[in-house]
């Protein structure tokens, strides 16, 4: 790390390293921050759009049918960001068929943990303030069985890291971050932080944890999505939104030199603004894309309702006509399940959409087959 490129920042301060090199400490937060006329207007055009969903959302019937895709569409982008290559299908799929048909270490098991820990924490905050203890339990969630399973998954670092491109060394990074003892103060300054009473509005606050919490960087892996993943947590344990319809990754990951960049330019030159209106735009893009993934779904939900209403379906099948929703891609046995008939019953349901055009059969075999609802992931992976 060149210590020549964080000298005139405010945001923190290099430190030396026993090996003769560089590090960077961030400053306990709030920074001196002063709201200028273009961070107004972003935060008040990300709080329109953050409103418009929360109203979206609290008038949901059964938010859990549109929660549960898009979830899984976050976990599949946040990973991505980290250089994972799996799909939205390929976790579908893979969670279709029972979580038994691919290795441990895979693309699509980091995917899996990534959901698997979001909707722990999600379930935790009910009991469990935000806090050091859910950040290092949703870390463990994320490496358990994965290929970052070697690097202390549930435990912060007790070594140095460092953050780059491949080959990167501790003298090259572009980045290092705290040493272990600096870290572990670093950690409890922003438990305080997010914990502490505060005038900054919401939206500012949650940009700056999570510059706060990737500068410390206190894993060995999967620092980033464990940012990410405590965005979605404090947006709903500060009760910004009734159900966790916001996630950003779609917008650093389509934005993604960007994301790196303005961090890093936090740290060497305070850009504390530039960082927050990135932030804010992402919050305001990301909400209104909600919005229309939503009212599209509902909308079509309406629409297979009442194609087999006019039937005179049974509840049955308009339950069925649910839970396509909430698992797009499914087999017989998982509507075997859900809906608590046996196997003959759920797979006439099953082949009811077939004709009718909502499902596909994707695996080309007798047995364990797995449907796919087309349009419904149309419109959630629609880019």
């Amino acid at each position: 790390m060149n210590p020549s490129k964080f000298q005139a920042s405010t945001s923190g301060k290099i430190v030396r390293l026993p090996q003769g090199c560089w590090a960077f400490l961030p400053a306990p937060l709030p920074p001196a921050l002063a709201l200028s006329p273009a961070l107004v207007s972003a935060l008040s055009a990300a709080d329109r759009a953050l409103g418009e969903l929360r109203g979206l959302g609290g008038a949901l019937a059964n938010p859990h049918l549109l929660i549960r895709p898009l979830a899984r569409r976050e976990a599949v982008l946040s990973s991505r960001i980290e250089g994972t290559r799996a799909s939205l299908d390929d976790l579908l799929a893979y969670e279709a068929a029972q979580l038994s048909t691919l290795e441990p270490a895979s693309d699509v098991r980091e995917v899996y943990n990534y959901v698997r820990a979001l909707e722990y924490g999600l379930e935790r905050i009910n009991a469990l303030p935000v806090s050091l203890r859910l950040i290092r339990e949703l870390h463990a969630r994320l490496m358990e069985g994965a290929r970052g399973e070697t690097w202390t998954p549930g435990d912060f670092r007790r070594s140095q890291n460092w953050i780059g491109p491949a080959g990167s060394t501790l003298e090259t990074a572009p980045y290092v971050p705290p040493p272990v003892d600096d870290m572990l103060a670093a950690l409890g300054d922003l438990e305080h932080f997010i914990h502490a009473p505060s005038d900054l509005p919401p939206l500012i606050r949650l940009g700056l944890i999570h510059y706060q919490f990737e500068s410390i960087h206190p894993f060995l892996d999967g620092n980033g999505r464990v940012g990410r993943l405590l965005m979605a947590l404090l947006l709903s344990a500060w009760q910004l939104l009734p159900q966790p319809l916001l996630y950003l990754s779609a917008y650093f990951e389509s934005n993604r030199r960007a994301y790196y960049d303005l961090l890093l330019a936090v740290s060497q030159r305070a850009a504390w603004e530039e960082w927050l209106l990135y932030f804010l735009q992402g919050v305001e893009q990301q909400s209104l894309d909600a919005v229309d993934r939503v009212s599209r779904l509902q909308a079509l939900r309406a629409q297979y309702q009442a194609r087999f209403q006019i039937r005179r379906a049974s509840t049955r099948l308009l339950g069925a006509v649910d839970l396509l929703f909430a698992r797009p891609v499914l087999t017989a046995r998982q509507v075997e399940a859900a809906l608590e008939i046996n196997f003959p019953a759920a797979q006439r349901l099953i082949d009811q959409f077939v004709q009718a055009g909502l499902l596909r059969e994707i695996t080309g075999g007798k047995r364990n087959r797995i449907y796919r609802a087309d349009e419904i992931l149309t419109i959630i992976q629609d880019q």
